[in-house]
C-alpha cells in the first residue's frame, strides 16, 4: 500500500512528521511505502503583488508545486480532505474502478456518469451530459469547501476540466492527487489518443505539479487490478 498525506505548513526548522503509515494488509499484500509531502510541496496561490487596476485581466493563481509519481500498489490511503482525480479515456473502465476500489468510501465518489443515471428523465437528453457536469463540478467544490474527501472522475482528459478545483483545493490547501487509468487507448481516435500520450508523458516526468497535484500514478494493464482498495484515513500516531 503507499500512502499519500495532507501538505499542512509546517513550523519552519522542524522536521517533518510522517504524513503517511502502513496499513495493515491482507495475507500475500505488498509491503507498503510512505510518502511525505513537505513544506516546500504545498502548493499556493501566487503571491505575486496585484496588478493595477485597468492593466489587464488578474493572473490565475500558480498552483505549480512537487508531484510524486507513485508506483502501483495493492492499497492505497489519501489524508481526510484529499481531492482525488480519476481520470481515464474509458467511462466504462473508469465506473468499474471506481465500483471497485472506493467500496468505503462511495459517498466521496462524484462521476457524470453516475449523475446522469440519478438525472436522466428529469432533464431533456440534449442537456443532460452538460447538467451531470455541472452537478458533479458544484458537489465537488461543496466538498473541498467542507474539508471532505472527494474522488471526481471527469469524463475527458483535459486539464481545463480540472482546472477548477485544483485552485479550490490549493487555496483552502487540500491535498491533491490523480490516479490515471492508461486503458482503452485502441478504442480511440487519433486526437484522443494524442491526448492521453501528452497526459501519460506528463504524469510519468513529474510533470503534473505544474496543474497543482502533489502525488500522481498511473495504472495501466494488469496494474488496474493491483489496486484494490482506497481509503482516506489519518495517519496513525506515533506510540
Amino acid at each position: 500500500m503507499v500512502a499519500a498525506g495532507a501538505a499542512g505548513p509546517q513550523p519552519a526548522g522542524r522536521d517533518l512528521p510522517p504524513l503517511t503509515a502502513p496499513m495493515r494488509h491482507h495475507r500475500g499484500m505488498t509491503e507498503p511505502r510512505s510518502v511525505k509531502i513537505s513544506d516546500d510541496e504545498r502548493g499556493a496561490w501566487s503571491s505575486d503583488r496585484p496588478r493595477r487596476e485597468g492593466s489587464g485581466p488578474p493572473r490565475e493563481p500558480d498552483l505549480s508545486t512537487r508531484c510524486r509519481v507513485l508506483r502501483p500498489t495493492d492499497r492505497m490511503r489519501y489524508s481526510p480532505g484529499s481531492l482525488v482525480f480519476i481520470v481515464s479515456p474509458s467511462e466504462a473502465e473508469r465506473e468499474r474502478f471506481l465500483e471497485r476500489v472506493f467500496v468505503e468510501e462511495k459517498g466521496a465518489v462524484l462521476s457524470p456518469g453516475k449523475i446522469r443515471e440519478l438525472i436522466a428523465g428529469r432533464v431533456p437528453d440534449d442537456v443532460l451530459e452538460e447538467k451531470a457536469t455541472e452537478l458533479a463540478a458544484a458537489a465537488a467544490l461543496k466538498r473541498i469547501e467542507a474539508g471532505e474527501s472527494t474522488v471526481v472522475a471527469p469524463d475527458g482528459l483535459a486539464a481545463e476540466q480540472r482546472k477548477a478545483l485544483l485552485q479550490a483545493a490549493s487555496k483552502l490547501r487540500r491535498p491533491r492527487h490523480m490516479i490515471l487509468l492508461d486503458v482503452g487507448r485502441d478504442d480511440l481516435d487519433e486526437e484522443k489518443r494524442e491526448e492521453l500520450n501528452a497526459l501519460r508523458t506528463s504524469l510519468d516526468a513529474g510533470e503534473l505539479g505544474k496543474e497543482g497535484f502533489q502525488t500522481a500514478m498511473r495504472l495501466g494493464g494488469a496494474t488496474v487490478g493491483e489496486l484494490k482498495r482506497v481509503v482516506f484515513r489519518p495517519a496513525p500516531k506515533d506510540d
